[in-house]
């Protein structure tokens, strides 16, 4: 019976499973993807806006140019110290004075812009918060340089961090 159900429903075999295999790779365009917040310039909320859109991009404009992908990015940027910047970067894009290569380029351009070091502060608390707890020596030491790396602490300041 349940088999039957699945059937009738192109769950297993028919017509559903043979449109999906025909869809093959292009099946992102078909799957639900969350878009980006709008973003405001908030250093704190620049990686989270850059992942979601690289992941909004892989899944539903793979296909499209480069320019509509960089607009589309910028159309989900409002507000605060973005409004100024995003001003700038179009009428320089529509005077031809810059081209990105790729979304990622641009994505890539849009976190140094607003990042402001997001990701040394990050591992500076991580590296402070960091204890031993009940973990091996070997296995505290190379939790403290992994989050070391990156951090900008060097010398004396990351030997007093360390003990």
């Amino acid at each position: 019976m349940q088999i039957q159900a699945l059937l009738a429903a192109g769950g297993v075999g028919g017509a559903r499973t043979t449109e999906r295999a025909a869809m093959g790779s292009n099946m992102g365009s078909y799957m639900e993807v969350a878009k980006p917040a709008i973003f405001n310039g908030e250093a704190g909320k620049v990686g989270g806006f850059v992942a979601t859109c690289r992941l909004y991009l892989k899944m539903k404009m793979r296909e499209a140019m480069v320019e509509k992908q960089v607009f589309w990015i910028l159309s989900h940027m409002q507000g605060g110290a973005v409004d100024i910047w995003k001003e700038n970067v179009m009428e320089e894009l529509e005077a031809g004075e810059i081209e990105y290569e790729t979304a990622e380029e641009f994505l890539i351009s849009v976190k140094k812009e607003f990042g402001r070091g997001e990701e040394e502060v990050v591992k500076v608390v991580e590296l402070r918060k960091l204890e031993q707890g009940g973990r091996t020596m070997e296995k505290f030491v190379q939790e403290f340089k992994r989050a070391a790396r990156g951090s900008e602490y060097e010398g004396r300041l990351l030997v007093e961090e360390f003990k």
